[in-house]
């Protein structure tokens, strides 16, 4: 019997391509080079499997190019790049890699809060500047971050990593908010209290964003969120750029509305909002909180376990749960 065709979107680890290669047909995009959509869906059109990455787009157009697709391996744990939608009416499996990146990401959502609330960008170039001349009373004055209280939006798993670490770590008081609240147990286990939209923009010191991004969270922070947030708070956000209208970010920053944003995911990355760019009060990273090559190498084995898993009994290992599928990405 022939093996299935498998196309890897992007460049992956050559020992996750070995393991592929005893089971698949495989066209490997080893040179990395970003594919357009048309690029995508030539190159896709006579396979059975796909390797993707958050930034290939999974769509009805796509798909109506790639009859024999069956199923698309995310090497996310978001979703947002497939039509979950097109994908199930034509019978085609999706599937992430949750779990494997959880630490990973929140050690780095909190790194980022760190940076971001004590004003580390900004330091470092002042340094490499030739800025620093002297000393005074408020130079390089940020927030602290022990002892003050961290809001979490969207308490997921590394919603709750970045929770243990603050509260566990640094003392801090936890608040959240979240679609899902958490039991009774898990709450005083971390510790964190749930509270209201309201009350989380107007407690929280620091809010970091970890919630996924869909058609009812696309800008949930905007001007008028922004504008409820405790003057001299700062935001982070790991989960995804849409969740944030920039523009009214870029206001917030400027005026003073709040002290400083920390982002690793923006709404057209790898394309920037420029007036983030020029604000000195922003710490920009380039979607990298899951950048360690353990957890990516942990990422790509799982999604090829849910190929083969998939091609040898019918079922992926970790498919996008149910829910997700009748709601939009």
């Amino acid at each position: 019997m022939p093996k299935p065709r498998l196309l890897i979107a992007r460049a992956v680890f050559p020992e996750v391509i070995q393991r592929l290669e005893a089971c698949f047909e495989v066209d490997s995009n080893q040179a990395d080079t970003v594919l357009d959509a048309t690029q995508l869906a030539g190159r896709l059109g006579d396979k059975q499997a796909l390797l993707s990455t958050a930034g290939d787009v999974i769509d009805e157009a796509l798909l109506a190019r790639c009859p024999s697709l069956r199923i698309c391996a995310n090497l996310a744990v978001g979703f947002g790049n497939l039509d979950l939608a097109a994908m199930s009416a034509r019978g085609v499996v999706a599937t992430h890699t949750p779990g494997v990146l959880t630490e990973t990401t929140a050690d780095f959502g909190f790194a980022l809060l760190m940076a971001t609330a004590r004003r580390l960008g900004e330091g470092e170039r002042c340094v490499r500047e030739g800025q620093w001349t002297k000393w005074s009373v408020d130079f390089m004055a940020g927030q602290d971050i022990h002892g003050s209280t961290l809001g979490v939006l969207g308490m997921g798993r590394i919603g709750q990593g970045v929770a243990r670490r603050g509260a566990h770590g640094f003392g801090m008081r936890v608040i959240y908010h979240s679609r899902t609240r958490l039991s009774p147990a898990d709450e005083a286990a971390l510790p964190a209290r749930f509270v209201g939209m309201d009350e989380l923009l107007r407690e929280a010191d620091h809010l970091v964003l970890t919630l996924a991004h869909s058609a009812a969270t696309h800008h949930l922070i905007d001007a008028r969120a922004l504008a409820r947030m405790k003057p001299g708070a700062t935001l982070v956000n790991i989960a995804r750029g849409g969740v944030v209208d920039e523009a009214a970010l870029v206001e917030a920053l400027r005026s003073g509305g709040i002290a400083a944003a920390g982002l690793d995911v923006f709404e057209h990355e790898p394309a920037v909002h420029p007036g983030l760019l020029s604000l000195p009060n922003v710490v920009l990273t380039p979607h990298m909180a899951s950048a360690s090559r353990a957890t990516r190498l942990r990422m790509a084995h799982l999604a090829a376990d849910n190929l083969i898993g998939f091609f040898e009994t019918g079922r992926a290992l970790t498919p996008v749960p149910a829910p997700a599928l009748s709601a939009p990405a």
